[in-house]
């Protein structure tokens, strides 16, 4: 595919402050074994997009540790793969002690060198807080067969309260030209064209962008670039009509996480012909069921022992549930101990939780009990 890949990791950090404290939104774990960078690395790879920037700001070191070399998801080549984009920080703008811009147009101009040394015709630009599985090389085709100079992919849906100020709606014609774009308020309702902020166009196109908002000092890809062009520029949607989930709360995070439950949505993520969900590979032992284990209806990883009763969960790899524990429609992450005769409900831990004896925890789907890393209740 003639196309570079473009993944901002952490644009979406504030969304989701309990667990980007100390990570990007790229690598928040999912799943049971996956983080949320490896559907946007997988899609990409298995659309032959075989170079790829990851454009980071702060908190990239655990983003880093996963990537690693990128040999997991086949891009440890020597030409292309996959590149990490720290920010550009000079001396002088460090001792002036100003917060990182995580503006999209922001870190673009970062990573200027990056697209300008690119020899591929085309970009292809997202970020990391959506689960979904998208042909690329689908996409690209509908880009250039449209003559599009933007092409946006889009979801339709139901809008809700948690997007409120975190979603871009976009209205377009009948071929698809964009003829409005709006930041998500409180007074809209019903179904709309939601922005999954995938862009596809000509590198030299972005190079343009960039230039002209180095010169302008725009700071908004949306309201700077997209707005201020739409009559004279052809920007298109492209509606993908797939299992899609923003990552824009707490809340959502744990609903897309239950999702996984059920069988038609692992279908579509997991189980779609030449096109898996490739992640850090680990050797770890088989997970033990004991004496007394009772699991239902529930995603368990390898390396855990489950003493207890595990009930609509998502369990991730080295928890150890005591025996006369009981797990229900929770989250719980990597080494997580949850000690005899404990009752979670709608819980969310973060790595290295400990949960003593007889503790009994419960929040609701809509607002999840959530233990942060390393905390022992």
């Amino acid at each position: 595919m003639n196309a570079i890949g473009l993944i901002f990791s952490n644009i979406h950090d504030y969304v989701i402050p309990e667990l980007s404290r100390r990570r990007a939104i790229a690598s928040i774990p999912f799943g049971g074994r996956y983080r949320m960078i490896d559907f946007e690395l997988s899609n990409m790879v298995n659309s032959d997009i075989t170079k790829v920037g990851v454009i980071t700001n702060y908190n990239y070191q655990s983003l880093m540790d996963h990537i690693g070399t990128g040999k997991d998801w086949d891009l440890a080549r020597r030409s292309g793969g996959i590149k990490i984009l720290p920010p550009f920080i000079t001396a002088y703008d460090s001792a002036k002690g100003e917060a990182f811009n995580t503006s999209r147009l922001e870190l673009l101009k970062g990573a200027l060198s990056f697209i300008e040394r690119s020899k591929e015709e085309y970009v292809v630009m997202t970020d990391c807080d959506r689960v979904c599985t998208l042909d690329y090389q689908k996409l690209l085709d509908r880009h250039i067969e449209s003559r599009a100079d933007i092409t946006i992919v889009t979801h339709r849906k139901k809008v809700t309260d948690d997007g409120i100020g975190k979603e871009i709606l976009i209205d377009a014609d009948m071929i698809g030209r964009i003829d409005d774009i709006s930041e998500h308020t409180a007074a809209d309702e019903g179904y709309h064209n939601v922005s999954m902020n995938i862009f596809v166009l000509k590198r030299t196109y972005l190079l343009s962008i960039i230039r002209d908002s180095i010169a302008h000092g725009y700071k908004s890809f949306y309201h700077d670039i997209i707005a201020k062009n739409l009559m004279h520029s052809d920007y298109y949607i492209y509606n993908f009509d797939g299992y899609s989930m923003t990552i824009n709360s707490l809340s959502s995070f744990f609903s897309s996480n239950m999702d996984l439950l059920k069988p038609d949505v692992r279908a579509q993520l997991f189980e779609m012909p030449y096109h898996p969900v490739y992640t850090k590979v680990r050797s770890s032992a088989p997970t033990k069921y004991l004496e007394g284990a009772m699991v239902s209806n529930s995603l368990i990883a390898d390396g855990c022992i489950i003493e207890g009763k595990v009930e609509n969960s998502i369990i991730f790899r080295g928890v150890h549930i005591a025996r006369g524990a009981t797990v229900k429609n929770s989250i719980l992450m990597q080494d997580t101990i949850v000690s005899k005769d404990v009752s979670l409900n709608c819980v969310i831990t973060d790595k290295n939780a400990v949960i003593r004896d007889g503790r009994t925890l419960s929040g609701h789907e809509t607002l999840p009990f959530f233990i942060d890393k390393g905390v022992i209740i």
